[in-house]
């Protein structure tokens, strides 16, 4: 069965199609696709298992295709310059449609390419890993890294649909699983209790792959983040709230190294030193504390930052986080577990003690 639901913006409205064996339904693809080009953006690891159905699916555009190295180390000017080249090489116009066939990075420099190409093409999102299903295929953030700071350069650009497949996730090892969910717990950190109850009793079944589970997990996710996406849809308010853990998160990726960590795995470790520094704060209790531990623990995922960034280090390279504005760093803390808060009004001694205090 698919569920479909809808990124509200006005003229700009998209549809999110979540179900099993989507992948070669041509008819969840003609209704986006502007022109007769179509260029599919996806990596050498899914190209072999997933590009044969998806072209399939499009026998009468003219299909072709860039294969990008798979991995967060690639998410470079370099590499991203690949896609244009492919796109001039094959002489496509201004009403030519990428597809991002992959995971979130290749749909964040695919989604990036799109918005530069011709000022602007459109793209399909066709995500084949539960972070970028749940997360980074929806709401138009597209980029690419710079060795002083992760998605530094990017742009608002958003999708024309997103389709995810959830028979992907059976190919996807259980390290990006893991990843996938640091991503489906933030949505219930930030705005949903109940749904944080759901993902504690069947954490299990979320794990072993059930296709129920995560058929919902995926869901309930998708319809959080497009709720928010709807309301502030280029960052200017409280979409900021989705950035939960990733200030921090995103200091352990360049600090450790792009690909050292997947990027999941810095934001569950990220979301633990946020509530480390709510509960300093005197906002969440002792028990919240642990029971968020407890949450990314169970998930698979690390709950502290890497020995070897040092918090100077952390610091260093918070400061330039895209969430620094006017010289402020704003972090999005929890008033409570379901209750977050964007915030600048932190005191650095306790941001300090929150990235020096021992492991636990």
């Amino acid at each position: 069965m698919t569920k479909t639901l809808t990124v509200d913006l006005g003229p700009r409205d998209y549809p999110i199609h979540i179900g099993s064996g989507l992948l070669g339904d041509p008819d969840l693809y003609r209704p986006h696709i502007r022109g007769s080009q179509v260029m599919i953006v996806t990596n050498e690891t899914v190209a072999p298992l997933y590009f044969e159905r998806l072209s399939g699916a499009l026998g009468d555009y003219q299909i072709r295709d860039v294969v990008l190295p798979d991995g967060e180390v690639f998410k470079t000017l370099d590499v991203w310059s690949r896609i244009f080249d492919a796109l001039l090489q094959e002489r496509f116009a201004r009403d030519c449609t990428l597809i991002a066939l992959g995971g979130g990075v290749v749909g964040d420099m695919a989604g990036f390419a799109a918005a530069c190409y011709q000022r602007g093409v459109a793209f399909i999102q066709v995500p084949t890993t539960l972070l970028a299903q749940v997360d980074s295929s929806v709401g138009g953030k597209t980029g690419i890294n710079h060795p002083a700071g992760k998605n530094m350069i990017g742009a608002f650009h958003q999708p024309r649909a997103v389709i995810a497949d959830t028979q992907t996730l059976e190919t996807l090892p259980q390290r990006e699983l893991s990843a996938g969910l640091a991503e489906v717990l933030k949505y219930g950190f930030i705005r949903d209790p109940a749904f944080l109850d759901w993902l504690e009793s069947h954490m299990t079944e979320l794990l072993s792959r059930d296709p129920e589970a995560l058929a919902y997990a995926i869901s309930r996710s998708c319809e959080i983040k497009a709720q928010i996406v709807a309301e502030d849809e280029f960052e200017a308010g409280h979409r900021a709230l989705l950035n939960l853990g990733h200030t921090f998160g995103h200091a352990i990726e360049t600090g450790a190294g792009y690909g050292t960590w997947l990027h999941g795995e810095a934001v569950g470790a990220g979301m633990c030193l946020a509530a480390d520094l709510s509960h300093r704060l005197g906002w969440i209790t002792d028990t919240e504390l642990e029971r968020a531990r407890h949450l990314v623990a169970c998930a698979g995922l690390p709950i502290e930052r890497p020995e070897n960034v040092s918090a100077e280090r952390m610091l260093d390279l918070m400061a330039v986080d895209k969430k620094v504005i006017g010289g402020q760093l704003r972090l999005v803390l929890l008033k409570g577990l379901g209750d977050a808060v964007v915030t600048s009004e932190i005191d650095p001694d306790l941001i300090n003690a929150t990235l020096c205090a021992p492991h636990p």
